[in-house]
């Protein structure tokens, strides 16, 4: 999702769904420039980890404790053209995110 600095709402841009690698391979279509702003990918962990509680229920026992992520960043304008990668390392009871090359 987007900010538009005018209404300060969000607007969905792309969604897509993890493939059996944990990755979206074209989530946005192929360019070299994203506008600048602030975005908001948001992550629907909850029947991800309802999945692994059926595989696995004794080391899943509580989940999903985090249902969904969010993760909020901001592309400056004089980085439109560069690469991103964000990626979410989840865990039962914890997650944690970076900016990928």
């Amino acid at each position: 999702m987007k900010r538009e600095d005018s209404s300060q709402q969000w607007e969905t841009v792309a969604e897509g769904i993890t493939n059996d690698d944990g990755r979206v391979g074209a989530l946005m279509a192929p360019s070299n420039y994203m506008p600048p702003g602030r975005y908001r990918m948001l992550f629907h962990t909850g029947s991800y980890l309802m999945a692994c509680k059926a595989a696995h229920p004794s080391f899943y026992s509580n989940v999903p404790f985090y249902p969904e992520v969010s993760v909020d960043f901001e592309i400056d304008p004089e980085k439109t053209t560069d690469h991103y990668h964000v990626p979410l390392l989840l865990s039962p009871y914890g997650y944690s995110t970076y900016k990928g090359s």
